[in-house]
């Protein structure tokens, strides 16, 4: 195993965690996407970029399973960058047919891929404000079998997952119409549209 790989992988997921918090603590996180949120999403992309140059996808054998985690953590936190999220996805495929990264890795950036590019997800695995104010599964390819998809990559039914929580009760979106324009708007920007 490489430590000083997986130790900065670590440091990644710390930055990214830390900003997190401050932006929620003041509720600026749920606004948008926050430029400094951006920022350290960018940098820990350009950093997991240049290490995959090098070594290929950090997988379990590389970086630990704690590290390989963190190394598809900042792939699915690289939402400006739509072509390394999809080198990413093709990484990852490999490395869990090679046992070097788990399935619901996959499964999360297929669909966050998918609700970028405004086209239904596999898995279920992305939740987005609804018009009414409620938060919800985002669209699904194919809704009769969303589980048997879940249950392929280790992710429990649908049905056992609820969407409300304090944060969602306090961060909805006060005008929805507004949002889904600025997320249009920038969608196109980055590229996903």
């Amino acid at each position: 195993m490489n430590e000083q790989l997986r130790e900065k992988l670590l440091l990644m997921r710390a930055e990214d965690g830390r900003v997190r918090e401050e932006l929620a603590k003041t509720g600026e996180l749920f606004d948008g996407y926050h430029a400094e949120m951006e920022q350290v999403h960018l940098k820990n992309a350009r950093e997991l970029e240049e290490m995959i140059n090098e070594h290929g996808w950090l997988g379990k054998s590389l970086v630990g399973a704690g590290g390989a985690e963190v190394a598809w953590l900042v792939a699915q936190h690289a939402i400006s960058l739509p072509e390394f999220s999809h080198k990413c996805l093709r990484l990852i495929e490999k490395a869990v047919a090679e046992n070097e990264a788990d399935p619901y890795q996959f499964a999360y950036l297929y669909d966050r891929i998918c609700f970028f590019e405004n086209r239904p997800q596999k898995f279920g695995t992305q939740s987005d404000w609804n018009e009414d104010g409620k938060m919800e599964v985002w669209q699904l390819e194919d809704k009769a079998k969303v589980n048997e998809f879940r249950a392929e990559v280790g992710l429990k039914p649908l049905e056992s997952l609820t969407w409300e929580n304090a944060e969602t009760r306090e961060n909805k979106p006060e005008d929805w119409r507004t949002r889904q324009i600025d997320f249009e708007a920038w969608a196109k920007k980055v590229g996903w549209r």
